[in-house]
């Protein structure tokens, strides 16, 4: 009996869990630490965006890495003066630390000054990063 009480207790708070990371997973929101944060050029490895830039990191083998680049890389060519940039997490290590990078992917969204606006753990929709966008260049 004690077993089966444990077992059902365990799949109780596994799905609570998995619930909550669902409904978080993907999320553009806002830090309070990150709006002091700010990054260049010399960071990113390549140009800010004219407006904001949409800074995306990833690793290899990271399947939802893949979808994310082709919803920022699709974001990126509908709104004018927004840059995609891409950095590989295991080469940017003190950069990840730096930007308390948990996993991948994570999206930055950045101003036009290199400050972060918004951030997103996990595959963000292309409306959420429309929005954020909006605050950016807002």
């Amino acid at each position: 009996m004690t077993g089966l009480v444990v077992c059902v207790v365990v799949l109780a708070l596994a799905t609570t869990f998995g619930l909550l990371r669902a409904g978080r997973d993907g999320r553009l929101r806002v830090r309070t630490k990150d709006g002091t944060v700010q990054l260049s050029e010399a960071d990113l490895g390549g140009p800010l965006g004219e407006r904001a830039t949409l800074l995306q990191f990833s690793t290899a083998f990271c399947q939802p890495c893949r979808a994310t680049r082709r919803v920022l890389a699709e974001v990126a060519v509908m709104v004018d003066g927004v840059e995609h940039v891409e950095l590989d997490a295991e080469a940017q290590l003190e950069l990840v630390r730096r930007l308390e990078v948990l996993r991948t992917p994570t999206v930055l969204v950045l101003d036009a000054a290199g400050r972060v606006v918004r951030r997103a753990a996990g595959m963000p929709r292309k409306a959420d990063v429309i929005a954020a966008l909006g605050a950016a260049v807002g």
